[in-house]
């Protein structure tokens, strides 16, 4: 069931962990989830992680600001220390985040560097420490993003250990990304991709720790699949068959929530986003900044090629505005209105 929560002094309805978008680096920023938030009203979706350092040392607006459309979302953030961990969330509350998580589960070198991310599974006592002060300091959920383990630290048994740990500052919530981490040797593409995933350990996490809310995360690739899961787990994150092919999500509220769909058409949701493009624009974001979150979205039609290429080639010029964006609807929009009519029918 929803959970009622305030948001600009009134009250709103904050979807469950059912089906989430998971966060990524330099894709989840506020456009992207801006248009995710047309295709589904439901979904809930997480920003880019964001260090503790760059809250608490640089334009913590430039990294925090969203639109209040995107609601619900959560705030997904990265580090080691509690202090600042518990200050960053307290930062995240005020700004009206819906959770705030803690990322336990990026393999990259840079964030091993700093002693965050999956490095942290080594030390499931300092990630206790580190929950239990944030959710001391924020008002709003805390939660955790995890892999299964990392490097010859990939048992069950140690992800039972790890899980019941940081369960002890009273986190009710886990999201796990079904590989183990490699902490080198591999890039972190690769560690999305090649440790095998092992969906079983995050079934048995719901059975051991049947009071948890348990969130599965790792290679899924459609709205079919994650309903086949949702019978074992809790919910399910989907991550980059999200980005691709964002359309898949036009489907979310009717097939995981019962709901609506909100729009019709891949063209209606173009022409529902064109209002925040044009407004950004006008406040100097670069019109290619935004239409890179949209460029698959018309996969799997004809011309469907045509739109992404005429939009790569042309939002980057000095002056581009949505009318580039009307130009490459032209390619698609005839083929789309056959798929939707074919779409209506069928519903």
């Amino acid at each position: 069931m929803p959970v009622l929560g305030w948001k600009d002094g009134s009250l709103a309805q904050i979807s469950t962990h059912t089906l989430s978008v998971a966060p990524m680096m330099e894709w989840t920023d506020r456009h992207e989830r801006y248009f995710l938030r047309l295709l589904s009203r439901r979904t809930l979706l997480y920003t880019e992680m964001i260090t503790t350092g760059a809250l608490l040392h640089g334009d913590a607006a430039r990294y925090l600001r969203f639109d209040t459309a995107e609601h619900p979302v959560a705030l997904q953030l990265g580090g080691a220390d509690p202090a600042a961990l518990a200050e960053c969330a307290a930062m995240g509350a005020e700004w009206g985040y819906d959770e705030i998580n803690l990322n336990v589960g990026c393999p990259s070198d840079r964030v091993q560097a700093a002693r965050f991310g999956a490095c942290l599974m080594a030390e499931p006592a300092l990630v206790r420490d580190a929950v239990a002060a944030m959710q001391k300091a924020a008002a709003v959920p805390v939660t955790v993003k995890s892999r299964i383990g990392i490097d010859d630290k990939d048992s069950y048994e140690d992800l039972q250990g790890f899980i019941a740990c940081v369960a002890e500052s009273g986190c009710k919530t886990f999201i796990i990304h079904a590989r183990k981490a490699l902490l080198s040797g591999l890039s972190p593409k690769q560690n999305r991709e090649i440790p095998p995933l092992k969906y079983d350990y995050v079934y048995r996490i719901k059975q051991t720790f049947p009071d948890l809310t348990v969130i599965l995360n790792g290679g899924v690739p459609s709205l079919a699949l994650a309903e086949s899961y949702l019978g074992r787990v809790d919910g399910v994150m989907i991550g980059r068959a999200a980005y691709k092919e964002p359309w898949i999500l036009a489907e979310a509220d009717s097939r995981i929530f019962g709901e609506l769909d909100p729009l019709c058409s891949r063209v209606e949701a173009v022409r529902s986003f064109m209002p925040y493009l044009s407004a950004r624009v006008t406040e100097g974001v670069p019109l290619h900044a935004m239409t890179r979150h949209i460029l698959g979205l018309f996969n799997g039609l004809r011309g469907a090629r045509q739109w992404r290429r005429f939009l790569s080639e042309n939002a980057y010029r000095a002056g581009a505005d949505i009318s580039v964006v009307e130009e490459a609807l032209s390619f698609v929009a005839h083929n789309d209105e056959a798929v939707s009519t074919v779409r209506a029918a069928a519903i």
